[in-house]
């Protein structure tokens, strides 16, 4: 199943994804979706980590290689 339709298929995954923060390293605290695009792409070069950060990583990896960032706007916090 593609990432896009593991996300509208699971809305708590999506909202997840709107929230969750990077837990280390250079972009630290720094939102999942707002990490650019050349640092995601470096993961999935290098390897993803293990676990649940790597799995977010792999959908955020596909969602900004897709042009899907958009879908986040509305949940963003003002």
């Amino acid at each position: 199943m593609d990432n896009e339709r593991i996300i509208s298929s699971d809305p708590e995954l999506f909202l997840k994804l709107a929230k969750m923060r990077m837990p280390f390293g250079k972009y630290k605290g720094r939102l999942l979706i707002d990490l650019p695009e050349p640092y995601v792409v470096w993961f999935s070069q290098k390897g993803f980590p293990e676990g649940q950060i790597g799995e977010m990583l792999r959908i955020i990896y596909e969602i900004k290689t897709n042009g899907l960032e958009y879908l986040f706007t509305p949940l963003r916090e003002k």
